[in-house]
């Protein structure tokens, strides 16, 4: 077993699970795979079990039935916990997150506790997205740093690198959000702390087999949770750390 977990939460992604087990298992850099699988009616479960049968690397978490991305990646975390991984990714399973892009996250990881896939800085890398969902995509962002006053690019992408301690220091049953919004509220919480969040450039292509699970519902809980973090964090857009943790780039004032 490696020091690395990637988590895949999948539903109906039967067409797309081997092929990306296998790409996962060919990295230069050793990764172990968890599937956590939401009862797909396609057989997706099952196609990981087969998978985890031939592959010591990979394991599989069922789940009774879907339950939200959020509540996905939770309980691939706390297993994350359990089995002793030191670095810890969400990575979608249908491919729009390369995951060649893994052994650039553990490099910034070093130094981190928490990286970020960021596919705005420096230009816009996403590829296949009509123009509707790259707006979208851009003006959520955009209110999450005005409302927030976090210091990211890209604060709804969800391919993320975290080491055990940002996890550990989650408080993982308190996380409220399920949708969207999981990804900011996971960020607004290590970056309230004072922990050292990185970005790394990567490039998004939409899914090329399935659908989308974005939904207006989502959209809408992304708006309320953002203004939520605000307050729990005292109407400030920056953060108050301890002396030991100031010189930490995520506690950095967007000003």
């Amino acid at each position: 077993m490696s020091n690395t977990l990637v988590i895949v939460p999948t539903y109906n992604e039967s067409e797309n699970l081997p092929k990306l087990a296998q790409r996962l298992l060919s990295l230069p850099v050793p990764v172990d795979l968890l599937v956590v699988d939401d009862n797909s009616p396609d057989g997706t479960g099952r196609i990981a079990d087969a998978l985890a049968a031939k592959h010591a690397e990979v394991h599989v978490l069922h789940r009774e039935r879907k339950n939200g991305l959020g509540r996905a990646y939770i309980a691939g975390f706390k297993w994350a916990l359990e089995h002793g991984f030191e670095f810890i990714f969400e990575l979608d399973g249908d491919f729009s997150h390369d995951p060649d892009a893994i052994p650039a996250f553990l490099e910034a990881a070093a130094q981190a506790d928490c990286v970020l896939g960021t596919r705005y800085k420096g230009g816009v890398r996403v590829i296949n997205w009509p123009l509707s969902r790259l707006i979208l995509s851009r003006g959520a962002g955009l209110y999450v740093r005005i409302v927030t006053g976090m210091p990211f690019t890209d604060p709804t992408g969800g391919y993320k690198c975290f080491r055990r301690r940002a996890l550990e220091a989650l408080k993982l049953d308190e996380i409220q959000s399920n949708g969207y919004s999981f990804q900011i509220e996971l960020t607004h919480r290590l970056w309230r702390q004072g922990m050292r969040i990185e970005e790394v450039p990567i490039i998004f292509t939409d899914r090329i087999k399935g659908h989308s699970k974005m939904s207006g519902h989502i959209v809408r809980e992304a708006v309320l949770m953002v203004l939520r973090l605000w307050l729990q964090n005292r109407c400030r857009r920056s953060v108050r750390v301890s002396r030991g943790l100031a010189g930490a780039n995520g506690a950095e004032s967007a000003r």
